[in-house]
């Protein structure tokens, strides 16, 4: 697989795609956009989105949310996978970014994935919101990266390498929202996968 064609199947996978608000998307600040990626994982972005919003009226900086209750925050995120865990992480990780960065999220891939909550998906799919270099590699990306022969790779630390190899750097922060969308808007297996052999023949 060479860079042209690659860069050519992502523009294809981009075409038809429903209109839709991710996880990660439109919100006022960093805080909102890390706390949102925590809670969307194995969590639908529809879910995710009207929760996020209900903890950030209560709960509106990581000063306030580094002193919340567990029960409260428990009770409010409740809808979202693993609220429990994901409810002891973003408590954890505010009062982290509190202590150690005075409040401001860092920008750095090796800090974040220090923070309670975080994997290395999370930390590049908030930098990637933020505009850096970074690619976010989740379920959709790892499936479909491997159905396009982007990858031979199963383990999200080497799709992610193989992918930045092969796309250049302008196109790292796009990747997992144009594959996400597209895995989206595509939920039938097999219409997805008859669209991906068709998109894997252009060359």
């Amino acid at each position: 697989m060479d860079s042209e064609t690659a860069i050519k199947q992502l523009n294809e996978l981009s075409r038809g795609v429903k209109e839709m608000r991710l996880a990660a998307e439109d919100w006022k600040n960093d805080y909102e956009i890390l706390v949102s990626t925590i809670l969307s994982a194995r969590t639908r972005d529809e879910t995710t989105i009207p929760v996020a919003e209900k903890l950030f009226k209560r709960y509106q900086n990581a000063t306030s949310l580094s002193n919340a209750s567990l029960s409260d925050v428990e009770e409010i995120i409740r809808p979202v996978n693993f609220y429990k865990n994901k409810s002891k992480n973003i408590i954890n990780c505010a009062k982290m970014i509190v202590s150690e960065y005075n409040g401001e999220i860092p920008h750095d891939i090796d800090k974040l994935i220090e923070l309670p909550g975080i994997g290395r998906k999370t930390a590049n799919v908030f930098l990637a919101e933020k505009g850096k270099n970074a690619i976010g590699v989740d379920t959709h990306l790892a499936y479909i990266s491997q159905k396009l022969e982007w990858t031979k790779n199963k383990q999200p630390y080497k799709i992610e390498k193989d992918l930045k190899k092969l796309f250049p750097e302008n196109l790292w922060q796009h990747l997992n929202s144009i594959v996400v969308r597209f895995g989206k808007t595509y939920t039938n297996r097999k219409e997805k996968d008859k669209l991906l052999s068709q998109i894997n023949k252009i060359r």
